[in-house]
Order: structure tokens, then sequence, then C-alpha cells
């Protein structure tokens, strides 16, 4: 079934008319030019569990080569973090001195240790701690519960945990759920912790890592394909799934990352520029793929500095953008909004701001042109999932303006396709389909779930549970989530088309759409919107807005109104299972 936009024109409807001269150079073109022999993006093929892949040439082989990358880099700023701040070189002699330890404490090749905390600076030594001995660093999700917390370290089979006060706090009293949890190390604890041992005896506070003695990392011969992360699924239904990710998975973002702004400059007819470090705002958890994966790997490479937050706060944020002379933040779209509505920004010096890019959620298209319009900055954003490690496709720049409804394309060792429901037929462009995603960022499976890997890996595609189509140039369009589509009297109704529409109201800054059951057609359309600040709205025009752009069907029969924005999980994903409350 092929679906039209809400909007003829959405790149129109934001007001941006693409330059006479661009694009300079087709997606081919580019793609030819950075993955040329002898090219930075390099390709070739490598069998992986028995499919052949095509691979970044010149990634890193393992997350211990990453860390060596970052040790290069000495005694620029790493980690800025309140009045802390930790050098590539003081950042290392932790890690070291950290991994170290876990080797005395009995962790090898295949043990896993977790990591429960918020974003600190002890974040990326335990993580890099764990993975560069060959263990396998779990970072479980900071905002669980003491219960969620205790099935992750159970699940896991995590044998070493190192976690935060708060996190400490919740798990005491459930340690007896993980028989083989043997250590934990806590951080900034205001005392000591019955069952558990200061982090700081043994690689003392952040501000005294550079003091540290320098020595080599344990010996460890690790493998591309050997196990580096559990990251657990969102788990918006039912228990969490932990998708198993590989070495290669995480340093291919690295490149991934790099491929797509090399790309967005070749478009335009540009020559490449020289790699510049640059500071960057990280406002979301490590213990999201995005932040971790696509984030912290990629900064870690080039030598970036990145600033952590105890919380999100836009005030905060606005100082420390003026104060650091930040270039690049985002995250999720609730940042970037809150980020452009606020009403103290302009009491604050935000030039520095290159780019805002942000994934995890659809994103209204009048974002990308405010982003552009307020900060003068280049949007950005991308697709991807917890069993892909991040990155798959990316989208910045002119080619975000020009279809500001999609998510781009695959980055060139990715492959996409659009599949029956049934999973037997590839469909044709314009078609929509459940998303397949094929490439060297897939992760093996689900850990110690042979049933759930079976139904959705096969033969090295990832079956995304995503419905979305592709065009006749490779772009990709997420219509919505298989599970979340609406199906009204057998007419099935796309979530995103709608919210689209909604989003293009001006009054309108947030909106998810939800089934209502209905005794007759099963279930009827019904929407929760959050209004810009100042702005009003009643159900009423919303409803005949959108019946003017859209069938008749797809029109909510109700809309609620929210003062907030909308309920989201740590992944930036609105939970709609709690939006029928509303009604």
């Amino acid at each position: 079934m092929a679906i039209q936009s809400g909007r003829s024109s959405l790149a129109s409807a934001i007001g941006w008319v693409p330059p006479a001269n661009w694009p300079a150079r087709s997606r081919a073109e580019c793609c030819a030019i950075l993955t040329a022999p002898g090219q930075r993006f390099e390709m070739e093929d490598v069998e992986i569990r028995g499919v052949t892949v095509r691979t970044w040439k010149n990634a890193p082989r393992n997350l211990r080569e990453v860390a060596l990358l970052g040790q290069s880099y000495g005694t620029r700023e790493f980690v800025i973090y309140q009045d802390e701040r930790i050098t590539y070189d003081g950042w290392f002699r932790a890690v070291v001195a950290l991994a170290h330890e876990f080797h005395k404490r009995g962790i090898g090749k295949g043990d896993r240790v977790a990591l429960a905390m918020r974003n600190q600076p002890e974040w990326p030594v335990a993580f890099f701690a764990a993975v560069t001995i060959g263990a396998v660093c779990v970072p479980l999700n900071a905002w669980w519960t003491g219960d969620e917390l205790a099935y992750g370290l159970s699940n896991s089979g995590t044998k070493l945990l190192v976690c935060d006060e708060e996190r400490w706090d919740r798990i005491a009293d459930r340690r007896d759920d993980c028989p083989l949890l043997e250590t934990v190390f806590v951080t900034r604890a205001g005392a000591d912790r019955d069952g558990a041992e200061a982090l700081e005896s043994v690689i003392g506070r952040p501000t005294g890592y550079a003091e540290l003695p320098l020595s080599g990392l344990p010996e460890v011969d690790i493998a591309p394909e050997d196990d580096a992360t559990i990251f657990y699924t969102s788990g918006t239904t039912g228990r969490p799934k932990g998708a198993l990710g590989t070495h290669r998975n995480l340093c291919t973002n690295i490149l991934s990352s790099a491929y797509n702004a090399a790309f967005a400059v070749l478009r335009r007819g540009e020559d490449l520029p020289l790699p510049q470090q640059k500071t960057g705002l990280t406002v979301i958890p490590l213990f999201h793929v995005t932040a971790c994966s696509a984030g912290l790997m990629g900064n870690i490479a080039a030598g970036n500095t990145l600033i952590f937050v105890y919380r999100w706060d836009p005030v905060e944020a606005f100082r420390i953008i003026e104060r650091e002379r930040v270039a690049v933040t985002g995250g999720v779209p609730t940042i970037a909004w809150q980020l452009l509505e606020h009403p103290e920004r302009k009491n604050y010096d935000l030039s520095s701001i290159e780019a805002i890019a942000y994934g995890g959620a659809p994103a209204a298209p009048e974002l990308v042109r405010k982003i552009r319009e307020v900060f003068g900055a280049l949007p950005g954003n991308g697709w991807g999932m917890t069993e892909t490690m991040a990155t798959v496709t990316g989208h910045s720049s002119e080619d975000y303006l020009n279809r500001p409804d999609s998510c781009g394309p695959p980055v060139a060792v990715a492959d996409l396709r659009i599949m029956s429901e049934d999973g037997t037929r590839e469909l044709p462009a314009g078609e929509v389909g459940e998303l397949w995603a094929r490439g060297p960022m897939v992760v093996k499976g689900y850990w110690n779930n042979p049933e759930a890997t079976a139904e959705t890996f096969v033969d090295g595609w990832v079956r995304t549970g995503d419905l979305a189509r592709l065009d006749e140039e490779g772009w990709c369009y997420i219509a919505d989530r298989a599970k979340d589509m609406i199906i009204r009297g057998g007419e099935n109704i796309y979530s995103s088309e709608v919210e689209n529409v909604l989003y293009d109201h001006p009054a309108v800054t947030d909106a998810a759409l939800i089934g209502l059951p209905h005794q007759q057609l099963g279930e009827e359309p019904a929407a929760v919107v959050h209004l810009a600040p100042g702005m009003e709205a009643s159900e009423d025009e919303l409803r005949n807005w959108v019946a003017a752009r859209l069938a008749k069907f797809k029109v909510p029969v109700r809309i609620a109104f929210s003062a907030g924005t909308l309920p989201r999980n740590a992944n930036g994903k609105i939970l709609k299972r709690e939006l029928a409350d509303f009604f």
C-alpha cells in the first residue's frame, strides 16, 4: 500500500527551497568517492555468522583500539562534568587501573560487568575497563526501578556491578535475586554501603585521575566478532530483551557517523574539510545505544570534548553552551523543542551551535525549519535501534531540509529492504511494509533468548517491526511501528502521517495518535497533543485542521491536551500505553 504525505511537499511547507546547484552530486557519486580504494571509508566483504557483509575496512578492530586512540589525545579535555575536568590521559589511566582491578577480581573474557549510573565521568571509565579486557559490559537503564535493575542483573548473569549511590539504594535489598553477582563498586556514595565497595578506593576521584600511575592494559586478544555489550531493549511491552552486541558493532558506528557528515559535504559540492575537534553537550543517557555507540565511540576516536549534565535543564544547558562554546548537542526531539521554546534562550550567546541532531523518535518537520531559523544550525537525524547498535541511516543539512519527513538513506555498509507482512516478498519503492536492515552494525541476537532471536534475525537481516517505505533514491521514511498502527474498519491508519499533520499546526509542539476501542470498527484514532507556550487551539480546530488535509477516517475522533510534553521512555519513544488515561 502506498502512502502519501499529509502535505504535497513538506520541504516547501517549512519554507526551504533547494539552491540552484544542489545537490551537486548524486547519492551514488558521493558513495563512490567516499568508499574508493585507499579512502577512509573504503569497504571490504567479511563473512559474519555465515553471511557475507560489507564492512568499513578502516574501522578499529575492537574497543581496545578505540581506548588507545583516546589515549593518544593526551592532555586534551575529554569529559567536563560540573566543576570536574578530565583529560584523555587521565581517563585512560583510570581505565587501566580499573581494568587491572577487574582482572584481579576474576573478571575475564565473556564475563558480564554491569553499569548502572547517571552520565558521570566514571561511566566511560567503567565501560572501557570492562570491554578492553574482553568482558561484556551491560549498561542498565538508570531510570529502572529496583525490580527492573535486579532483572537486568539476573538475566545477564552479571558478575560485577559498578553503580552510583542512587542505583545501589534501589538494588541493595534485592542482592539475593542476583546469585551470580560477586562484586559491587559504588561511586559518589555519601557513606559506606554494606555489601559494596567504594569505586574511589581503586581509582580515586575523577579530578585525580591524571595522577594515577600509567601502565599497559591487561593483555587480551579480542576479535571483531567477540561479545562486547548487552543493551536492553526499551521494554515498552513485556520484559526487556538483551541485545548482544559485538566489538565490530560499536566500532562500525565510528565510521558510519563520519560517513554521514562527509556525505553531506559532498552533496553540496564542497571539498572534505580537515578533521576538527569539537565540544559537544551530551544530554541523553549513555545506557542508550544512541549516546554510547553512536556518540561516545566516535567522539573518543575524534578526540572531541564531551560535557555531561546531572539532569537535563534548558537554562543550565544555555549556560553551558555559552561558557564552553558547545558546537553540537541534541538527542531526542523534545530536547530540541525545549531549547527553541524556552523564554530564557534570548539571554544567552548560543552562536557556537553548529548542529542539533536527534533520533529515537519521529520529529515534526517544523522542528527542522526552526533549528535552522533560530540557531542558524544544521539539523540532523537518523534511524537505528538497539538491535542495530544505533546508526543505520543518516540525514542532515540540506538533505534533511529537502526531505524533513525522512530519516535518510542507509550508510554505505548497510542495506534496507521493505518486506510484505509475512516476510516472503520484497516490496517496490513507494510501498509501505516492514523495514528489514542488514549490515555490520546488526547485533548477534538476544541474550539467552533463542526463540526471539530466530523470530527477529533472519540470514543477517533484522526484522525491525517498523513500517516504512523507500523512495526511488533509497531515502527511508518511517510510517509507524507495526504494533502502533491503527486499523479502523479494515483501513490502516499510520500514526506518523496524522501526527505530522498535527505538528504542522502552529500551536502544536508534541503529538501522538493512539487507537480507542470501538465495538463495530475495532479501533478509532484519538490524539493527545501539547501546545506551545502562549498558544491556543481547540479540539474542534485541530480536528478540522486534520480533516482539511487527510481522509475522513484518519481524523481523530477525540483530541486531548497535555499540559507538558508527552511521556517518553529513556530512548525518546512516546509511551503510548500511558496516553489512554487521557480518555
